[in-house]
């Protein structure tokens, strides 16, 4: 399946000042499919594959010293491959599993600079926590789930997906109905590739759902790896909480009853470093960077996937499928997480959302982005334009603020002299890329 991240492995095979590149990203969002389609189509095939959890034996090649030329030699005899620099790629996977594989890279980059290499692995924050990490020394790089352009792409759809692709504009009725209804089945399926290649393949919904439950399934098995760290009840705890107050502001306190705040803490940072959950934090809409005014302790939270909101959710997915406006699903829920994980997909790995910080007050605005050198605020909404009072009390309090936009699903509109853009929700990628 066709994935816009090619394009960025592509610019750094090409690249005159590439360094080893560490692919981040939760498990199964398809690190090593996407590799080895690079091997295949832009070194034809020049591609040698060091498994280090399918051989966990071969991990002892670096643990001698870290010189390059040496380690690339006993490679070469165990593949009983030549590995040419400058026309291969060497590709270290699950290199969580050899921490001195991963501090090697920075004497490839010294030494070897001529040779493409690129590792991938699933909780590489935890193995990188405890190296002597090569800053400076490597390019990193962070794959998501397939968004919904990808997901499009996947299912046939090509023409309607590179309308994501273009400035937002008006659509004929029939255009945006489909659109829609393409969506509403991309919010059930979420992007992660084995759950659109079954939907593709099968069109079974029923088969999707069982893939997402396994995708759980080995997820909390890998619970237990973090165990040095925090009880893995807590996690458990944590993901399901956040699963079902998507939208909501989080306190630690409440996140689980039964442990305290500080181990809630613990528990939601350590899923953010397995990418499991995405903070977004509250900042201000005075001046640019919005990080500079993000606040650590003020925080909603999204997930990986909406696919995997879906499961993690109690509710029965036919109540939720049935309903004719995407944005009633899960109280709207669903909508915001498919907004923060289209940013998310699109390079915005750091999200922000505008609250009043007013005791009484419960004026919020969903998302905040920099678009063309500005903040826009975005707000996820299904009422009339009269009743989006926290966008209109933002844009009033700012002047600065050239435009807001609301993510819904009406058609495109316009209103100039109240700032505001309307968007329907399938256009949220493009927000950040055109």
């Amino acid at each position: 399946m066709d994935r816009l991240f090619y394009n960025e492995l592509k610019k750094w095979k090409d690249s005159a000042i590439r360094k080893p590149l560490i692919l981040r990203g939760g498990r199964q969002v398809g690190k090593s499919y996407i590799v080895k389609q690079l091997g295949i189509m832009a070194f034809n095939g020049n591609l040698h594959i060091i498994d280090f959890e399918r051989r966990p034996d071969w991990v002892g090649v670096f643990e001698r010293n870290l010189d390059p030329k040496r380690i690339l030699s006993e490679l070469e005899m165990l593949l009983n491959k030549k590995i040419n620099p400058g026309t291969d790629l060497l590709f270290f996977d699950e290199i969580q599993v050899a921490p001195k594989a991963i501090m090697s890279l920075r004497y490839f980059y010294e030494e070897l600079p001529e040779l493409h290499v690129i590792a991938a692995g699933s909780l590489l924050e935890f193995a990188m926590k405890d190296i002597s990490f090569p800053v400076g020394r490597v390019q990193m790089l962070s794959m998501t789930p397939m968004n919904f352009y990808e997901f499009l792409v996947a299912t046939g759809k090509e023409i309607a997906a590179e309308i994501i692709l273009t400035e937002p504009g008006p659509l004929p009725d029939t255009s945006h109905i489909m659109m829609l209804e393409s969506l509403r089945q991309y919010m059930f399926i979420g992007g992660m590739p084995e759950c659109v290649e079954a939907w593709r393949n099968t069109n079974s919904m029923v088969e999707v759902f069982e893939i997402q439950s396994n995708l759980l399934e080995t997820y909390r098995q890998d619970f237990s790896k973090y165990a040095p760290y925090t009880d893995k009840r807590s996690l458990n705890h944590v993901l399901n909480y956040i699963a079902v107050n998507i939208g909501r502001q989080v306190k630690y306190a409440r996140l689980s009853d039964e442990f305290t705040g500080p181990t809630n803490k613990k528990a939601f940072d350590l899923l953010r470093l397995a990418r499991l959950v995405y903070k977004v934090r509250a900042a201000s809409m005075a001046s640019l960077p919005l990080e500079a005014s993000a606040s650590e302790s003020r925080f909603k939270a999204v997930l990986l996937d909406t696919g995997l909101m879906r499961a993690l959710n109690d509710l029965p997915p036919k109540m939720e499928f049935v309903k004719n406006n995407l944005l009633s699903m899960y109280n709207g829920a669903l909508a915001e997480q498919f907004v923060g994980q289209e940013f998310i997909s699109s390079g915005m790995e750091r999200l922000y959302y505008w609250s009043r910080e007013a005791k009484s007050s419960s004026a919020e605005v969903d998302y905040m982005i920099t678009r063309n050198g500005k903040i826009c605020p975005v707000e996820i909404k299904s009422g009339p334009a009269g009743k989006l009072r926290s966008i209109h009390h933002l844009i009033q309090k700012y002047p600065d603020i050239d435009v807001g936009y609301v993510l819904s699903t009406a058609p495109y509109g316009r209103i100039p002299e109240q700032k505001l853009v309307f968007l329907p929700l399938y256009y949220a990628y493009s927000l950040t890329v055109v």
